[in-house]
C-alpha cells in the first residue's frame, strides 16, 4: 500500500468550471470518503461497502457549495471504517502517516483529511464529527478544525455513522481559513462574533487520572487578554464516565439502526476492534435506549449549566498527545473512554466547538478548544482568528 492511498481514496482533478474565482478560489480541497460525489466511488473506508454500493449520481450540497466558491477539489481522503473510530488506522487501506508525529496516531475517523492538511497537500480536509472525529485528528496533527452545530449544515448524500449525532467538519492549517470555509457552509444569519470584547469563559476542568487541564493550558489562558473572568468548572471522572457511557450507548443504538440490516447481510470485514464495536451495538436494546436518553436530558441540563453567565466554554481537547503507535490495545480501550468524556459534551448537547493548535505535549501537537452555545460557530471562528492570528 502506497503512502498516497493511504491518505486519498482518490486523487486527481475533478473538473469545477468556478475554479479560480470565488472566495475559495486558490485553495485545495480534500473531501473524506464519506461524501458523495457524482461519478466517484465512495468506499467509507471499507471495501465490501465499496463493492455493495453503486457510484453516486449526486454530489453532497456541501461539496458543491465549496467547488461553487472557487476551491479545486484534487482528492477523497480515506477514513476510518464507517467512521466508527478516532484512530486513524485503516487495516485495508493501511495507516496515514501523523507528519507532525510519526511516530503516534494520526486520529480519525477524518484521518486522510487531517494528514493532508498537516502536510500541505491540500489546504482545507473536509470531514465529519460524529464523536469527535474532527476534533480529534485536529490535536493530533497540530491544525485548527471546527465541529459545527448539529443539523446546521446538510448531511444529504453522504454515508451517516450515527445521524443523532453527525455533524460535517472542517480542518486547516490557519484560523483564517477555517473562517473563510464557515463563511461558505455556515447560515447567513449566524451572529459573526460575540457581544462582548472581554468574554467572560468558563474553564472545563476535567479530572481523570489526575487534572487535564494542565499548568501549560493555564499559562496559554493567562496570555490571552480578551478571555476574562474564569470560571472554574470541576468535572469529576464520575461525570466523564457518565458522558462518555451515554454518548457511546446512544451511538450505539443509532448506528446499528442505519448500519445494522447492511452488516447482517453482507458480512463484512472489520478491523478487530471495529468488528466487536459493531457486533456490541447489535446487542443494545429499546430499554438501553431509554434510559440513555434520560441520562442525555440529566447530562445535558448540567452543561446548560455550564453556561450560566458565561460566553463560551474552554476545555482541554483530548487528555494529551496522540497515543504512541503499537500502544497496547486494554491500555487505548481504557483511553478512548477517556478521550470521549471530553468529546461527549458537544455531542450531546449538539453543540459546535473549534480546536485551537496552541500547545505540545511530549514533543507532540494537543491544544485547547472551544465550546460555543449552539449557533455561536461562526462567532467561534472569529475568536479563533483573534487569538491566534491569520497564520499557521
Amino acid at each position: 500500500m502506497s503512502l498516497d492511498q493511504r491518505v486519498f481514496a482518490w486523487r486527481g482533478h475533478y473538473p469545477n468550471p468556478r475554479a479560480g474565482s470565488g472566495s475559495l478560489a486558490g485553495l485545495r480541497l480534500g473531501v473524506k470518503d464519506l461524501f458523495h460525489i457524482a461519478g466517484l466511488p465512495t468506499a467509507a473506508g471499507n471495501p465490501d461497502w465499496l463493492a455493495s454500493h453503486a457510484i453516486p449520481e449526486h454530489t453532497s450540497p456541501v461539496v458543491t457549495q465549496l467547488l461553487s466558491a472557487g476551491a479545486e477539489l484534487i482528492g477523497k481522503t480515506q477514513t476510518d471504517e464507517l467512521a466508527y473510530s478516532l484512530n486513524g488506522l485503516n487495516i485495508h487501506y493501511g495507516a496515514p502517516i501523523n507528519p507532525r508525529s510519526p511516530e503516534r496516531l494520526p486520529g480519525g475517523s477524518s484521518s486522510g483529511s487531517a494528514v493532508a492538511v498537516a502536510a500541505g497537500d491540500i489546504d482545507i480536509g473536509l470531514g465529519t464529527d460524529t464523536g469527535g472525529s474532527i476534533r480529534v485528528p485536529a490535536s493530533y496533527n497540530g491544525l485548527f478544525g471546527i465541529r459545527t452545530s448539529h443539523g446546521l449544515i446538510s448531511s444529504e448524500h453522504m454515508v451517516p455513522l450515527a445521524p443523532l449525532f453527525d455533524t460535517v467538519g472542517w480542518l486547516t492549517r490557519d484560523a483564517r481559513t477555517l473562517a473563510q470555509v464557515g463563511e461558505v457552509l455556515l447560515p447567513d444569519n449566524l451572529p459573526r462574533q460575540f457581544e462582548r470584547s472581554s468574554l467572560r469563559i468558563a474553564v472545563l476542568l476535567p479530572l481523570q487520572n489526575g487534572a487535564l487541564w494542565t499548568p501549560s493550558h493555564q499559562t496559554w489562558l493567562k496570555g490571552q487578554s480578551i478571555l476574562q473572568g474564569f470560571k472554574p468548572i470541576v468535572i469529576n471522572s464520575d461525570w466523564l464516565i457518565r458522558a462518555s457511557q451515554c454518548f457511546r450507548m446512544l451511538q450505539g443504538r443509532a448506528i446499528w439502526q442505519t448500519h445494522g440490516e447492511w452488516i447482517s447481510q453482507n458480512q463484512p470485514t472489520f478491523a478487530p476492534d471495529i468488528h466487536a464495536r459493531f457486533q456490541w451495538c447489535a446487542t443494545l436494546t429499546d430499554a438501553d435506549q431509554i434510559a440513555a436518553e434520560k441520562e442525555r436530558a440529566s447530562l445535558r441540563a448540567d452543561i446548560d449549566n455550564w453556561f450560566t453567565d458565561v460566553d463560551l466554554i474552554l476545555l482541554p481537547t483530548t487528555p494529551g498527545a496522540a497515543p504512541l503507535l503499537g500502544a497496547d490495545a486494554s491500555w487505548m480501550d481504557t483511553y478512548r473512554s477517556q478521550l470521549m468524556g471530553l468529546t461527549a459534551p458537544a455531542g450531546l448537547a449538539g453543540l459546535p466547538q473549534v480546536h485551537l493548535p496552541v500547545l505540545n505535549d511530549q514533543g507532540a501537537p494537543c491544544g485547547v478548544s472551544l465550546l460555543g452555545k449552539r449557533g455561536s460557530d461562526k462567532a467561534l471562528l472569529q475568536l479563533a482568528i483573534d487569538l491566534c492570528g491569520t497564520h499557521s
